[in-house]
């Protein structure tokens, strides 16, 4: 079952490094959100310096949106995802596997930039490791939460809209807690009450997504 699961990430993370477009797509967002921030609100460094944790979360979760609807669409389209349901294999095994590949390919890369454009919002030196710390924690949860609103719409067209409706109040909690662990940690006050709580929620998310996910989708394709 584990070698099953690593083959399927390693599938979807091979197509999506062949065709680049959904990662790119995200990167490019992500950097172009962050970046129109300081001509929108001026270049005090107070201010932006104010609003940077809650800029850089905010188009974290708005990127990940962006590749949410791919990520069974093309399994559903060229017959995959047919061919899951009907395997002996799990099907909760499958979406597991497939919310891990969807984090790589789209959560794991913001992390990786998000340093830079915290220099560019002027974020304090304390809140560097934070955020990285943070956001490694709270983006799996978007991913996971990501894959049960991707399956309820999997069968629908043009399904991005109703999805974001679906997936943006559920991500409230990861921003709400991420943002102030980063926060806490600026100030320098304790933040594993704050990292508690979004690991909790992570973990809460990867429970109860591959079986409200598998279950739409058996749904739908039915």
């Amino acid at each position: 079952m584990l070698k099953l699961a690593l083959s399927i990430i390693g599938r979807d993370v091979r197509l999506s490094m062949r065709h680049g477009s959904a990662t790119t797509m995200v990167m490019g967002f992500f950097v172009m959100v962050i970046t129109m921030f300081p001509f929108a609100i001026g270049p005090e460094q107070n201010i932006l310096q104010r609003v940077s944790v809650g800029v850089i979360w905010v188009a974290a979760l708005l990127s990940c949106l962006l590749s949410l609807d791919r990520m069974f669409q093309s399994d559903y389209e060229d017959g995959s995802l047919d061919q899951f349901v009907l395997s002996p294999v799990p099907l909760e095994l499958v979406v597991v596997a497939k919310c891990i590949a969807h984090w790589l390919t789209t959560s794991l890369p913001l992390i990786v930039i998000a340093p830079l454009l915290g220099i560019m919002m002027n974020l304090p030196e304390q809140g560097f490791s934070a955020l990285i710390y943070t956001m490694l924690i709270g983006t799996p949860a978007l991913s996971f939460i990501g894959g049960i609103g991707a399956s309820l719409t999997v069968t629908l067209r043009r399904g991005g809209v109703l999805l974001s409706l679906l997936i943006l109040p559920l991500y409230i909690p990861v921003l709400i807690f991420g943002v102030l662990a980063v926060k806490a940690a600026i100030g320098g006050y304790p933040v594993m009450e704050h990292v508690m709580l979004l690991s909790g929620f992570t973990l809460f998310s990867a429970a109860i997504a591959p079986w409200a996910a598998a279950a739409a989708i058996r749904s739908g394709l039915e």
